[in-house]
C-alpha cells in the first residue's frame, strides 16, 4: 500500500526530506504523497521513514492502494532504474 497524509498534518516539514523516493511534496493545504512514487521505503529502509519522524502520527497506509511487498519492491526497482 502507498501511504497517505491525513488532514491532521501540521505542515512541520520533517517528512519531505526523509522520503528516499521524493514522493512527498507540499500540497495546497498539507503535504501529500504521490502513490506512484511511494514504496513505503521498501528497498531503502525497513520502515517508512516519514512515519518514523512524523510528530502527529498522520501518515497511515492508504486502504485504497493495496500493494504487496513484491509490488512495492518492483516499484522501487523501476524508480531507482529511472534515476540512473
Amino acid at each position: 500500500m502507498a501511504l497517505i497524509i491525513t488532514d491532521e498534518c501540521i505542515n512541520c516539514d520533517v517528512c519531505e526530506p526523509e522520503c528516499p523516493n521524493g514522493a512527498i511534496s507540499q500540497g495546497e493545504e498539507i503535504y501529500v504523497i504521490d502513490p506512484g512514487k511511494c514504496t513505503e521505503c521498501v528497498g531503502h529502509f525497513d520502515e517508512p521513514q516519514c512515519q518514523q519522524v512524523c510528530p502527529v502520527d498522520c501518515i497511515p497506509l492508504d486502504p485504497n492502494r493495496k500493494e504487496t511487498h513484491d509490488q512495492l519492491m518492483a516499484k522501487y526497482h523501476i524508480l531507482t532504474a529511472a534515476k540512473v
